[in-house]
């Protein structure tokens, strides 16, 4: 095939991609606008699609200073597809000051090694273009392994759906892109040299707008809104509720939260039910989105009944901590505050605990 044939299909499948990814901002935003995580998706998509301008063989030493939001866009893709899917798939997850920072910090060093370093033939120009590599590899690799770290204890189906995909499929394309640009210097060495990573963007853009056209809400994948910090339960089937009986003694009565490293497949066994039914339950019928967070609900009211209880007094935070099912005194300080605003030892103080532990396990460690 002549080389006008494979640049004509290489920019044929570019164009395709970013109508799709453009396609994909704009129904995250028209449908989703409300959450975060759909937000930083539609930036994603933005950014995927100008990656595809940018990574046009022969384009990028062409493009001149109106293409200076296309290189920022595309610099920081790999860092906003990290904060995306880190949102996306943890509802505990804020963004910060820093993030931004971050992003302008990765954004400005990429845009200035292309405008200035390089036409000036600067030996730092090299060192810079493989940082901008290894950075969009380094997020690209967070993402997922950070993604699938916590997809066991994911109780929200349709996004336990698109974990493996969005964040396997998308990582993976990321990760292979990097690493021949690594190996080779630039994608754009020979005419079509591109066509593959053209096809697999489109691929994937499709797909990714697929999945989003087969969801019915967006609580179901995105999460309740930043004002609805706990997502309402949708209620229970009558087949459901002698389970959810089940699960509320085990709970309450034989107090499985304390079992260390308790996983809902565990629990679900030791139930006697398949563990996607259990997930149902707890999700549809009690409005949890994640296991854990389920099980530091008990935990934590535990530890508040503990901390206020005068007979307590001098019983170390962190040994209300363990006995309670934490496995350390650090997320128990942040499961805590996360639900009461304040600080374990704070909150024994307001009350009526005036003592204070001595010692290895002093209660100002628990702040």
């Amino acid at each position: 095939m002549s080389a006008d044939a494979l640049v004509s299909i290489d920019l044929f499948l570019r164009g395709g991609v970013c109508a799709v990814l453009v396609g994909v901002a704009a129904l995250l935003l028209r449908d989703f606008h409300r959450f975060t995580a759909a937000r930083l998706g539609a930036l994603f998509a933005v950014s995927a699609a100008a990656y595809a301008v940018v990574s046009l063989p022969g384009m990028h030493d062409r493009l001149g200073p109106w293409g200076a939001p296309l290189i920022a866009l595309s610099a920081g893709d790999s860092l906003v597809f990290w904060l995306f899917a880190r949102r996306l798939f943890d509802d505990g997850f804020r963004l910060r000051p820093w993030h931004l920072a971050l992003w302008a910090l990765v954004v400005g060093t990429v845009g200035f090694n292309h405008f200035a370093l390089e036409p000036a033939h600067s030996p730092l120009a090299g060192v810079i273009g493989r940082f901008g590599s290894a950075q969009a590899l380094a997020f690209a690799g967070l993402a997922a392994v950070q993604t699938m770290a916590s997809w066991r204890a994911d109780l929200v189906e349709p996004r336990r759906r698109l974990r493996v995909f969005i964040v396997a499929a998308s990582g993976l394309h990321m990760a292979v892109s990097v690493l021949a640009a690594l190996a080779r210097g630039t994608v754009e060495d020979a005419p079509g040299a591109g066509i593959a990573d053209a096809a697999g963007m489109l691929a994937i853009g499709a797909a990714v707008a697929w999945s989003l056209l087969r969801v019915g809400g967006g609580e179901a994948l995105f999460g309740p809104a930043e004002a609805d910090r706990q997502a309402p339960a949708t209620g229970l089937e009558l087949a459901d509720r002698p389970l959810a009986a089940a699960l509320e003694r085990a709970m309450r009565e034989d107090r499985a939260y304390r079992r260390e490293a308790l996983s809902i497949g565990a629990l679900a066994h030791d139930l006697g039910v398949p563990e996607h039914r259990l997930r149902r339950v707890i999700n549809q019928g009690l409005g949890y989105r994640n296991f854990n967070a389920f099980l530091n609900g008990y935990r934590i009211a535990e530890a508040k009944a503990a901390l206020a209880d005068p007979a307590q007094d001098d019983v170390p935070i962190l040994t209300i901590a363990l006995d309670a099912g934490f496995n350390s005194l650090g997320p128990f300080n942040r499961a805590f505050k996360a639900e009461t605003g304040t600080t374990p030892s704070a909150y024994r103080r307001g009350h009526g605990s005036p003592n204070f532990e001595i010692g290895a396990k002093a209660a100002p460690a628990a702040d």
